[in-house]
């Protein structure tokens, strides 16, 4: 089992969505986030004084699989995210130690889904 972070921009949130979707892969949690990266953020000018905006807005998807779904969800999450451009964020591929779902107590693969 593996845990699957994502931090995307926000503009391409229903692109990844849709893939995930086409893939099988419907469990997926998303968070509004701020954060940088290199890019440190963007600068405005407001009245004629330049303002630096040291956070910027982006989605975190937070997706649980099993071991058959990680390279598909990897996959789903860079093409639909993908614009080129800096800032098109990051994946995190973490071990999933345990799941357990509430309702049933199932554990493991099966609680998934």
């Amino acid at each position: 089992m593996k845990y699957i972070i994502a931090v995307i921009q926000p503009d391409r949130l229903d692109a990844v969505l849709d893939l995930l979707e086409d893939k099988e892969i419907h469990l997926v949690t998303v968070s509004p986030v701020m954060g940088r990266g290199r890019q440190k953020g963007i600068a405005a000018v407001y009245r004629s004084h330049k303002e630096a905006g040291s956070l910027l807005k982006k989605i975190k998807l937070e997706i649980a699989v099993n071991e058959a779904f990680v390279q598909s969800t990897v996959d789903a999450i860079t093409q639909g995210a993908r614009t080129g451009n800096i800032g098109d964020g990051k994946i995190f591929v973490l071990d999933l130690n345990e799941c357990i779902r509430i309702r049933t107590g199932e554990i493991g693969g099966v609680a998934i889904g």
